[in-house]
């Protein structure tokens, strides 16, 4: 005879995301220390293992060492065991595991156990690795998460996700693993250059086109406050994007992705392929604004939004300084095929089963497809390419 033990678990999973200034600074509000305190320390003390992205400490010359004299200020409460490391920003960290074996080293090393912590100061490449090798020792070394670029402030950091790169796919390796808490310091977006101060504003567009008609609207109206580096812009716009990611994550009854829509993903599916493509000398942000650009007109084409609609979706990307195309859109394969296009059939394995493409469905919702016209979005790239010149032009005045 067969039998079975029918096992069903839940475990509730909570963290803050804390939005703050200067959160190393002897002048600032103090606020990681503050939640420190209320933590139960078994030693008496938290033992720290502390990541600093080194773009960020290129651009914010001596925060390593801001860390380590904060740690030293506060001796009582914290042990910092090692100087901060310096881990390599950007998506050289994520290409591999040859990062994620140092760190897991480190951590070994200097006995960092489930009841200490991995701070990871940088952008969201760096919490992405640094977090996937916390998340492997010891089944889930508990995370401090101080995201430092607009994506990942608005975005990624604030999430449940972490991985790293491997055989030409994004984020092929990883596990979900929520972060002990997350601080939003925006006084480190003030360093970001240009580029990675528009790229990142990508995610806010694509979360308020599918969930948030009013939060578009404000978009809109304040794009031009992006490139202007308008900080009362960029502090709105961070907050905002965040409350709704984390507003997903936590009440979509789906954190961990274990079915087959993924809506924070509109835009995405050509947008990781994109990446591959360029060999990663496109940002995630500036990919997804165009991944978002070629999905608004192919919703156009389908009838989910009416031209008008996709127009100021398209008009408002320009105007935020975000890119729409890319000459890799138009490259194909020996049987003319546009090779972007393999980004569906990646998009469909990563979720596993039936392909599900989330479009507008009008301006702040959403409708989850099943398959996408491949002649469509063949006309939809060849639009965005004739659209081109007049973006840059746009750009220009």
């Amino acid at each position: 005879m067969m039998s079975a033990l029918h096992q069903r678990l839940s475990i509730p999973f909570g963290y803050d995301v804390i939005f703050t200034r200067g959160l190393f600074d002897p002048e600032g509000d103090d606020a990681l220390a503050r939640w420190l305190a209320i933590v139960p320390a078994p030693r008496g003390r938290h033992r720290i293992l502390a990541c600093v992205d080194d773009g960020l400490e290129a651009a914010q010359p001596g925060l390593a060492h801001r860390i380590s004299e904060w740690a030293a200020a506060h001796a009582d409460l914290v042990e910092l065991v090692a100087p901060p490391r310096l881990v390599p920003g950007g998506e050289r960290i994520k290409n591999g595991f040859a990062h994620v074996k140092t760190l897991l080293e480190d951590i070994h090393h200097h006995r960092i156990c489930r009841q200490s912590y991995v701070l990871i100061a940088g952008g969201g490449a760096v919490l992405d690795a640094v977090g996937l090798a916390a998340s492997l020792a010891h089944r889930g070394v508990r995370q401090i998460r101080v995201p430092s670029t607009v994506l990942a402030q608005n975005d990624s950091g604030v999430g449940v996700k972490n991985g790293v790169n491997l055989f030409g796919k994004k984020n092929f390796a990883g596990v979900f693993a929520p972060p002990a808490v997350v601080f939003d310091d925006l006084d480190l977006l003030e360093s970001l250059s240009d580029r990675d101060w528009i790229a990142g504003t990508s995610e806010a567009f694509k979360v308020a086109i599918i969930k948030d008609r009013a939060f578009f609207d404000w978009l809109v109206a304040n794009a031009r406050g992006i490139p202007a580096r308008d900080p009362a812009v960029m502090e709105r716009l961070v907050r905002r994007c965040a409350e709704l990611h984390v507003e997903h994550i936590g009440g979509s009854g789906d954190p961990f992705e274990q079915g087959a829509a993924r809506p924070l993903d509109f835009g995405h599916w050509s947008a990781h392929r994109l990446e591959a493509l360029t060999g990663y000398a496109l940002r995630h942000g500036e990919a997804v604004a165009i991944g978002i650009a070629l999905d608004t007109e192919y919703a156009v084409r389908v009838g989910r939004l009416t031209r008008e609609e996709g127009d100021i979706v398209h008009r408002a990307l320009v105007e935020s300084g975000l890119p729409v195309w890319h000459d890799a859109l138009e490259r194909a394969d020996d049987e003319g095929r546009l090779v972007v296009l393999e980004g569906l059939r990646e998009f469909q394995e990563h979720l596993g089963g039936e392909l599900t493409v989330t479009l507008p469905d009008g301006l702040g919702r959403k409708v989850e497809v099943h398959e996408m016209d491949e002649l469509v979005l063949e006309r939809c790239v060849r639009r965005l390419r004739a659209l081109a010149p007049a973006d840059e032009e746009k750009l220009r005045s």
